[in-house]
């Protein structure tokens, strides 16, 4: 049995005009499309200093300090989660000319996320429970502990004062938030949407993964980072020259087995039928690549639909671990460089599969611009 949610269908698609990624490569889409294409390994052995956990590697944002990469000011509290959001949030501006529309209340934000920052939720509960009083916590963890404290500082940040949103979503957040910003377009709540995602490394992260995985998938590596995408109407003014992907369709599935397979045959049709495509028309497939027995049949059912050389064209996502709420972002980035480093056809649609083993599939089509 499978449930089905899945994005509006609307006259105007949206587009994909600008992007930013903060990832194991590095700061920077530039760092992630080389280290990507090249298949760079992305690993490096943890200190154990800094991060009690269970494994001995994992694939870390090299160098990033918070208060090197955005300054002292506001940064004293800030959690990791949420300064690799603001990082993100604060290239993709950079890099697209901050191109906001009328008044900032009409760009909005949509950030995925697992649960926020797991560290932080932990930190603030044991200053509760190992002070004298439980209310004798610091008051500056409080904000952190809260889910949508990423999306909140990237508003203030940045001025963002159109919808803030956070969808907690796990490794399929990136195109949940996707199809959320697909509908504030639709709708008409907004003029421009940055949407996207983040996950970060800490010890807490590390050793919830180390108890819920268990033996499938025990060799997998934990990664971490964040990609933001800006999301425009194709019929708002230049944006059709400025794109880089159209949005095609987005649909999710939930499973309530330990095997995907039949759920995530189910999106790839509802995907291909509400984007007006046929199987042959896809170019590339993104297999979100998740360690276990789910992402083995990920990979059998996108391989029976659309052959081994359509996955192949997308670059490996295991180069930089598993970056759970963050991977589908980070999977559609990677199919951005490669269409740019790429001769791609006319009218080529890329697939974006992602696979949570907590029982949820969602799939994405989007239209490559050939540039």
């Amino acid at each position: 049995m499978t449930l089905t949610a899945s994005a509006p269908a609307t006259a105007t698609r949206p587009v994909i005009t600008a992007w930013s990624a903060v990832s194991p490569f590095g700061i920077g889409k530039d760092r992630f499309v080389a280290g990507m294409l090249a298949g760079q390994d992305a690993s490096s052995p943890l200190d154990a200093g800094q991060w009690a956990a269970p494994d001995s590697r994992a694939c870390l944002i090299p160098g990033f300090e918070l208060r090197e990469v955005l300054g002292k000011k506001g940064t004293r509290s800030m959690d990791r989660v949420t300064g690799l959001a603001v990082t993100a949030v604060r290239d993709l501006l950079r890099d697209s000319g901050d191109r906001r529309t009328g008044s900032d209340e009409e760009t909005a934000l949509v950030l995925g996320t697992t649960t926020g920052s797991a560290q932080s939720m932990m930190d603030f509960t044991r200053a509760s429970l190992e002070g004298d009083k439980p209310f004798y916590v610091d008051p500056s963890l409080m904000p952190n502990a809260v889910m949508n404290c990423a999306a909140g500082q990237c508003a203030i940040w940045h001025s963002l004062k159109g919808p803030n949103t956070t969808i907690a979503g796990g490794r399929i957040a990136g195109l949940s938030a996707l199809s959320y910003a697909a509908g504030l377009l639709a709708s008409g709540r907004a003029r421009t949407v940055l949407s996207g995602a983040a996950e970060e490394f800490s010890t807490a992260r590390a050793w919830l993964d180390h108890h819920r995985r268990g033996e499938d998938g025990a060799d997998a590596l934990l990664g971490e980072g964040c990609a933001m995408f800006m999301l425009e109407s194709s019929g708002s003014p230049g944006a059709a020259d400025r794109a880089l992907a159209e949005v095609l369709a987005v649909e999710s599935r939930v499973y309530f087995d330990d095997d995907p397979a039949q759920a995530l045959d189910a999106c790839v049709d509802g995907v291909l039928r509400r984007g007006g495509i046929e199987a042959q028309d896809v170019w590339a497939v993104s297999a979100s690549a998740l360690a276990g027995l789910a992402g083995d049949r990920e990979r059998e059912v996108l391989t029976a639909r659309f052959g081994a050389e359509a996955l192949d064209r997308a670059p490996a996502m295991t180069t930089v671990g598993d970056t759970a709420a963050a991977s589908a972002a980070f999977q559609i980035g990677a199919l951005l460089g490669a269409a740019e480093q790429s001769a791609v056809p006319a009218g080529a649609v890329a697939l974006v599969s992602s696979v949570d083993d907590n029982g949820v599939v969602a799939c994405a089509a989007l239209r490559m611009s050939a540039k």
